[in-house]
């Protein structure tokens, strides 16, 4: 199944593209998809949505296919190209770190570079969406009970922020719209292996990432395994699973994003997404 959020920020309703590939408002079965409306079992057991009102997806913005509130989790150095880029030794476990809730946005929001940013990196991943409170999960084969789907995201990071402002990720992280995510939030049993899916992002249509999440360190089951040790996972809870080799970070002679590039990433089967870069405005730091 295939779940998204139509329409203007703040007014996302809940919808499902079916199998014709026609997008349905389901407002009518859920206020939005959040909370319960998340939990695997409640999503197996929809009903057909024949019927139910068509959403045009050319001309009604897509919005972020999971309602923003919940934590975002960003897994750092977990590809081996990435650390292989980054001159670093493969992490003996996970590296957590945290985005600000407030950069979530829709696939083809506007990406903000902020004021006075000059190393603005594309990343993209794979995002899992919590779909069943975990804590303390016993092992790493209990994991899958508890994911309502993956997404295709753009793990956006400013790196001065994140490696010369005293190396606290979350200052780097956590611009507005920093994450984007979607157009779809794809359930297991249709997204296919976590572990075999392609990922790609372009900037200015060159290729710059190309990479599969079969080059993970620690797989999807391990990551949020893990994770319950230390927090409490809850439904819409956002799990970003690191990023492959070819960030700007790594490339000496390719410049950051600027305002007027467009980023384009995809994660094979969970839809592509595509952003367009402007500068913040001094009017919205204010506001």
């Amino acid at each position: 199944m295939r779940l998204l959020r139509m329409g203007r920020p703040g007014e996302e309703r809940p919808c499902v593209e079916d199998r014709d590939g026609v997008v349905r408002d389901v407002s009518a079965w859920v206020p939005d998809w959040t909370g319960a409306a998340l939990d695997p079992d409640f999503l197996r057991e929809l009903g057909p949505t024949d019927g139910l009102p068509v959403v045009d997806p050319r001309t009604t913005r897509v919005g972020p296919p999971v309602r923003p509130g919940g934590h975002l989790v960003s897994i750092g150095l977990n590809y081996r190209s990435h650390a292989a880029d980054a001159g670093m030794a493969l992490p003996d476990e996970p590296i957590v770190a945290s985005k600000a809730p407030s950069t979530m946005v829709g696939p083809y929001d506007d990406l903000v570079i902020p004021p006075g940013g000059d190393k603005t990196d594309w990343e993209v991943e794979l995002a899992v969406v919590i779909g069943r409170k975990a804590k303390y999960l016993p092992d790493s084969t209990r994991a899958a009970e508890h994911i309502a789907g993956f997404c295709t995201a753009n793990d956006v990071s400013e790196r001065g922020w994140l490696l010369e402002r005293g190396g606290q990720w979350l200052k780097g992280k956590s611009f507005e719209s920093f994450t984007p995510l979607g157009p779809y939030l794809v359930t297991p049993d249709e997204a296919g292996d976590s572990g075999s899916l392609a990922l790609t992002c372009r900037v200015n249509g060159r290729l710059m990432q190309q990479a599969s999440t079969a080059d993970m360190v620690f797989d999807v089951h391990h990551l949020i395994w893990y994770l319950s040790q230390f927090m409490v996972l809850n439904p819409g809870d956002v799990v970003l699973t690191g990023s492959p080799g070819g960030v700007a970070l790594g490339r000496p002679d390719e410049p950051y994003l600027r305002p007027g590039d467009l980023v384009e990433a995809e994660v094979g089967g969970l839809g592509a997404q595509a952003q367009r870069c402007r500068a913040a405005r001094v009017v919205e730091a204010i506001g």
